[in-house]
């Protein structure tokens, strides 16, 4: 999914794309606080529009949610951009620490969507490349450079992190900790 491909959905005049982002950016606080149930009538309340405006340029719930899903994995995936700088190893650890933000928030969301659509669409379909063309570089670069090991395929790797995020009951610190412990786990050991 590329900036485009984002873009393509948001209205080209200024004054429509303002409000489409500011009912974008209402609903994703609301849908954070209160969980996809959030009322409608609110988020518009909290961008500054009118109803109306909200059912402009999102027909229904479920565009408005699917909206804010895209949105957050474009920003995951433009993240990447943000760490290329860095070295392999902080590079790869960096990005999968921002997966783990972007899970940990938006699980409920994506169970919405499965829920009513299902995981089988073009949408999960487009958002999973997505995500794994955006991450996958990040690890192939981190294992040339011997920084992780040779056997770690990028699924796996997903596994994993996504994993740790499920666990019950973990404060951020517990999460942050296990993640750190379980990413050990992918550094390259030389053979004895």
């Amino acid at each position: 999914m590329s900036e485009q491909a984002l873009n393509s959905r948001r209205p080209k005049r200024a004054d429509a794309r303002r409000n489409y982002d500011k009912v974008l950016g209402a609903a994703r606080a609301a849908f954070a606080e209160q969980g996809t149930n959030a009322s409608l009538e609110e988020i518009a309340r909290r961008a500054g529009v009118g109803i109306g405006t909200l059912y402009r340029h999102f027909g229904t719930r479920q565009d408005l949610l699917e909206a804010v899903y895209l949105d957050e994995v474009e920003a995951l995936c433009q993240s990447a951009e943000d760490f290329a700088d860095l070295p392999p190893w902080e590079a790869l650890v960096s990005w999968l620490n921002r997966f783990v933000s972007y899970v940990s928030t938006k699980r409920a969301l994506a169970e919405e969507l499965a829920a009513t659509v299902g995981m089988e669409t073009e949408v999960f379909k487009k958002c999973h490349d997505a995500i794994f063309s955006a991450g996958e570089p990040l690890l192939e670069r981190a294992q040339a450079a011997r920084a992780v090991r040779s056997d770690a395929a990028f699924g796996d790797v997903i596994r994993l992190v996504s994993g740790v995020t499920m666990i019950k009951g973990a404060k951020p610190e517990d999460i942050e900790r296990i993640l750190a412990m379980a990413l050990d786990g992918l550094r390259y050991t030389p053979p004895a």
